[in-house]
């Protein structure tokens, strides 16, 4: 079975340095933060901990995907591209809610709108030097797939790399949308942040 590390793991083995002590430092800075926020509302990873949990799975899934397929045909990008645009896809959700008294969560006042949120995780990748090239900038922005007005049927504007980011993700956070287990995680190793002491 494919080993399912955490995300400091994934990140040491998968990137290089100055990017790999830049996410790290990032990390060790906002551990309570990452480890307390829910990965969303409602659709996926709904739980105190769950954006944690939701990138750790997205990691891990993101490492299967590229080894597995590139065993079929090559890829045009490295592994370490995809660990680093998917670190990167939803770095300001723990900074996006508010927990109201009977649990629910609400957007702070400063995100309002998509681009809001999105200046704010390209803000809080610049303050920790985390400069994303041209090819992982694309991976992280159609991470969702081509939406809205970024689909066009003359124009592919995902890369490759962005199809790759975007099953990972699309997989944590809808095929596995309640996964990690809270216990007894079919995927060995794999357990809810919240769990761990």
């Amino acid at each position: 079975m494919y080993p399912y590390l955490s995300i400091e793991e994934r990140v040491v083995m998968h990137t290089n340095n100055p990017t790999q002590g830049r996410i790290l430092h990032m990390i060790d800075d906002n551990r309570d933060r990452f480890k307390l926020t829910w990965g969303s509302v409602h659709n996926h990873q709904a739980w105190a901990g769950g954006w944690w949990d939701h990138y750790t799975d997205g990691l891990n899934v993101v490492c299967m995907l590229y080894e597995t397929l590139s065993l079929c045909r090559p890829l045009p990008f490295a592994i370490e591209d995809a660990v680093v645009a998917f670190f990167a896809h939803d770095i300001e959700k723990p900074w996006k809610y508010d927990v109201a008294a009977d649990g629910t969560l609400h957007h702070k006042s400063n995100f309002v709108t998509k681009d809001d949120a999105n200046n704010f995780r390209d803000a809080k990748l610049r303050e920790y030097g985390i400069i994303l090239t041209p090819l992982q900038a694309n991976g992280m922005e159609y991470a969702e797939g081509e939406i809205g007005d970024k689909y066009s049927n003359r124009n592919r504007n995902a890369s490759e790399l962005a199809a790759l980011v975007h099953m990972a993700d699309h997989c944590s956070a809808r095929l596995w949308h309640e996964y990690p287990a809270a216990e007894n995680d079919p995927w060995k190793g794999a357990q809810r942040i919240q769990s761990q002491k």
